[in-house]
């Protein structure tokens, strides 16, 4: 009967697992749903299977799109509660933690239930009740979940600990109130042993203290969670990591020394062969280099979150990356280069936010992705703004690489400048630009060509971007590239995009006070004169303004002229060397004054081309540029006075710069919000300064003066206390004697009695002895408080 039974329960359970397992798979067509009633009634089963359902069916419709209300079932829900069921408990949980708010006069009624939940003997069962309690969001009740954290903060099981870790954030966001007895208990749980304990301790300290605040709870169990950071869980990771980076600012002060510089054999063989002669102080300190000398609780803090760089979650990675950037650039971040181009066969998403990154890292040591540089090259497949970025990683770059690789990158981005994407043919050749400013001059002509070749495309969004880019090489460094600006104003004739000629017209004008080549920009105002009536308003405003410079240019050497001749005649009359008798003198002075007379009366060409583009502007049908011709006319009506026109018009222009696109992003953290966002988001997002060197903590502090067992318990001292070594002290405080001296002491009795002859009278005086010595033992053992 026995086996009957048995096996008739088990089929049972079976039958019962297979209906919740058909219950739990995806069906093909959505369960019907019940009217309110219905659903109370299976609320109120005494059956798990229908209790069960009815649970299921209130959370799906709490869940639904659009959600449908389910607060009338509260009450019936709460009953629940006191059914004996596992399985239901946490629907419950979850109906009451969505619901708690929106009644919590009903929600109340459910505290003593759930607080019963955490003295239970299942550790599961006390962890979710704690969970529930905290998440309860009622006012009212924050003493009640401090008091439950307490309780959970000293519980046996991890599980509930890690659960009370979590719980304090939600019991300081209830009521601020208990933030003092929180820390507390955040204050115990930092120094749990367990790792998923520490972690979840060390994410609550970050919501609750933040990473500035009450850092003296972190010295005496600092060391102790660099060593358990890599079994933490993702979010203690990157909890630890942002403390522990500004836990390193804020307590080891960056200490540099001076060491010699290795010699060259070169420089050894001219030491060694040459008369060396005293050195001058800064011959000497350029024989030095400052090396960096790091804390060696900083060292370990650096060495213990290496591996976590194999972490497949990208946020870890970059956190780590983030910490060797501003705490040991130097010597660590070469390890983290390799992890982050890993990043890059992530998907999209992830890639881009990859990418913002290295552009970060790149701003300030570009040298160590120069063997990744095969993996910025473009796809036709990317996005936009992943192509942008992988553009400007290879500009970065393009400096410190050698020269194959750089025949490579301008092969690519002139073979990316003829794309029919205008957005993509401009972040190309803006590129190339800033390629062209590399200090090697065979590399920037070689760009400067590049851009040259380019203007003669029929893509005018091309051309015209090229244009662009020429003229603020040009700008650069004017004097190398006077030949340069002569030979784009002869392409005047053939081009047709309206901003490329813009440019080449500003240029000459720019050029019209250098020695270009006699009349040239004269010459290029006259053509351009011709067909100023089917020119775009850009570059009859162009025109406007050449015409301004090269009449500016004209009346200034005209007065510089006059200047000089007065000067001379001056001179001539001061010393006498003219008669004021002869005829001939009189006869050519007077040709002379003659002469003169008639060049001023006759207009000079550039005057005339001064008043054509006058009247040409007049009749313009754009006002802007009728008022800046009056503007002009206005500068330019007293050929005596152009200091004011000068100082306008022919002003030195401020050397154009071509940063990379992300520079404005450079005081961004790595990792942050804002740095692909592009503006600052929140002021959190800093570090500290680094602390003064004498005003740092003592190492001391972080000694590890208690060690917290893992049910609760404390021992004094850094060192765990064997049990047998607690037995000993124990019995010295008591007898005087160790436990090894106890047992070789019965060792020595049971000798004894073996010793002694079997007879009956003997036999039993020694069991009368054997039973006194046995009840002394006892004795002493009870006294010592071994035995109850």
């Amino acid at each position: 009967m026995e086996s009957l039974s048995r096996i008739s329960s088990l089929l049972e359970t079976a039958r019962d697992l297979t209906l919740e397992a058909s219950a739990s798979l995806p069906s093909r067509r959505p369960i019907k749903p019940l009217p309110p009633v219905q659903i109370k009634k299976l609320l109120d089963s005494r059956s798990e299977r229908d209790v069960l359902d009815g649970l299921r069916r209130v959370i799906a419709m709490q869940y639904a799109q659009p959600p449908q209300p389910t607060l009338t079932f509260f009450p019936a829900v709460l009953k629940t509660l006191s059914n004996p069921y596992p399985s239901t408990r946490p629907l419950v949980y979850n109906y009451l933690i969505h619901h708690a708010e929106l009644d919590p006069d009903t929600a109340l009624l459910s505290i003593n239930t759930v607080q019963k939940s955490l003295s239970d003997q299942n550790p599961r069962v006390r962890a979710m009740a704690l969970k529930t309690m905290a998440g309860i969001r009622v006012p009212v009740i924050s003493q009640i979940v401090s008091l439950a954290i307490k309780k959970g903060v000293s519980d046996l099981s991890p599980l509930v600990r890690k659960a009370a870790a979590l719980a304090c954030v939600k019991c300081v966001r209830l009521d601020e109130t208990t933030r003092p007895q929180v820390e507390e208990y955040l204050a115990v749980l930092l120094g749990d042993k367990q790792y998923y304990v520490a972690g979840a301790a060390v994410q609550a300290f970050v919501e609750v203290c933040g990473t500035d605040g009450k850092l003296e709870m972190i010295h005496p169990c600092y060391r102790r969670l660099c060593r358990m950071v890599v079994d933490m869980d993702e979010w203690g990771q990157l909890a630890w990591l942002r403390l522990g980076t500004v836990y390193a600012r804020r307590c080891f002060p960056r200490r540099t020394k001076r060491t010699k510089r290795v010699q060259t054999r070169e420089q050894q063989a001219k030491d060694f062969y040459e008369d060396l002669e005293p050195r001058e102080e800064e011959e000497q300190e350029t024989e030095y280099d400052e090396q960096e000398v790091m804390d060696q609780d900083l060292t370990l803090f650096l060495t213990s979150i290496q591996p976590l760089l194999q972490s497949r979650n990208s946020a870890v990675i970059l956190a780590v990356t983030k910490a060797y950037l501003y705490l040991s650039p130097a010597t660590y971040l070469q390890h983290a280069i390799g992890p982050l181009i890993a990043l890059l066969r992530s998907p999209q998403d992830i890639q881009q936010v990859a990418l913002h990154n290295i552009v970060q890292v790149c701003l300030v040591h570009p040298q160590h992705f120069v063997p990744y540089q095969r993996h910025f090259l473009l796809k036709s497949t990317e996005p936009s703004d992943i192509r942008g970025l992988k553009l400007e990683i290879l500009t970065l770059i393009f400096p410190f690489c050698s020269k194959e690789i750089q025949n490579l990158v301008l092969a690519e981005l002139e073979h990316f400048s003829r794309s029919p994407d205008p957005s993509l043919v401009r972040e190309s050749v803006r590129a190339i630009g800033r390629c062209a400013q590399s200090p090697n001059i065979a590399t920037s002509r070689r760009c400067m060509t590049l851009l040259l070749n380019q203007i003669h495309s029929s893509d005018h969004n091309l051309v015209g971007e090229a244009m662009e880019v020429i003229r603020h090489l040009i700008q650069r460094t004017p004097n190398e590239h006077r030949k340069t600006v002569v030979r784009l104003a002869k392409n005047l004739d053939h081009l047709t995009s309206p901003t490329a000629r813009a440019s080449i017209v500003w240029l000459v004008g720019e050029f019209a006070g250098l020695d270009i080549g006699e009349g040239v920009a004269a010459d290029v105002l006259r053509i351009l004169l011709k067909g100023y009536v089917g020119e775009e308003e850009g570059v009859r405003a162009q025109i406007m303004l050449l015409a301004a410079k090269v009449y500016l240019g004209w009346l200034n050497s005209r007065k510089n002229t006059n200047g000089n001749d007065g000067a001379v005649d001056g001179g001539n009359a001061d010393t006498g060397l003219i008669s004021s008798g002869t005829n001939d003198d009189g006869e050519d002075r007077g040709f002379r004054e003659e002469r003169a007379v008639s060049e001023i009366e006759k207009p000079q060409p550039i005057e005339l081309l001064w008043q054509h583009t006058l009247l040409l502007a007049r009749y313009t049908p754009s006002y802007h540029l009728r008022d800046r011709a009056r503007l002009y006319r206005a500068l330019l009506s007293t050929p005596s006075s152009t200091e004011l026109a000068s100082l306008l018009l022919l002003a030195p222009k401020p050397v154009p710069q071509a940063p990379s696109p992300s520079e404005a992003r450079r005081d961004y953290l790595l990792g942050s919000t804002s740095l692909i966002v592009g503006e600052g988001l929140r002021s959190v997002d800093s570090l500290p300064d680094w602390i003064e060197e004498g005003k740092e903590p003592d190492s001391g502090v972080r000694d590890e003066g208690e060690v917290r067992q893992e049910y609760g318990g404390k021992v004094e001292g850094a060192k765990e206390v064997s049990a047998g070594q607690r037995l000993d002290e124990v019995l010295a405080t008591k007898k005087g004697k160790t436990l090894d001296a106890w047992l070789n002491d019965e060792e020595e009795s049971e000798d004894e009695s073996g010793s002694e002859d079997a007879t009956s009278e003997e036999g039993t005086e020694g069991s009368s002895d054997e039973e006194s010595e046995y009840e002394s033992e006892s004795d002493d053992d009870e006294q010592a408080g071994l035995v109850r």
